[in-house]
């Protein structure tokens, strides 16, 4: 016997995400990278246009840490969370790394 859905199929709705939404999936992807110290200067910034974000990233890289290596990990962290937890593509992904902490506290 197939699966009978509950849900009317002929129904279709649009998702939306709020922008906090989006600036938490792009912080946490950031975040969790190993030899990220913080988010500086600007934090995130981000422009969506359809389904398309084009996303800047402001860190600081913590000391014994390659910035181009910690960098190229933020790209392909947040690409992977922002395509599998939203419907948007990743377009332009630029990290500024800012400066360098000597300090794992901060």
């Amino acid at each position: 016997m197939p699966f009978k859905s509950r849900y009317n199929a002929d129904l279709t709705g649009k998702v939306t995400y709020g922008h906090k939404v989006v600036m938490s999936i792009i912080s946490l992807a950031t975040m969790e990278i190993r030899g990220v110290a913080s988010l500086q200067g600007k934090g995130i910034r981000t422009d969506i246009v359809g389904d398309l974000i084009n996303i800047d990233v402001y860190i600081d890289v913590m000391i014994g840490f390659s910035c181009a290596e910690v960098a190229y990990r933020v790209q392909e962290n947040i690409k992977r969370s922002v395509e599998s937890m939203t419907h948007y593509r990743a377009g332009t992904i630029n990290v500024n790394v800012l400066g360098v902490c000597f300090d794992e506290s901060k």
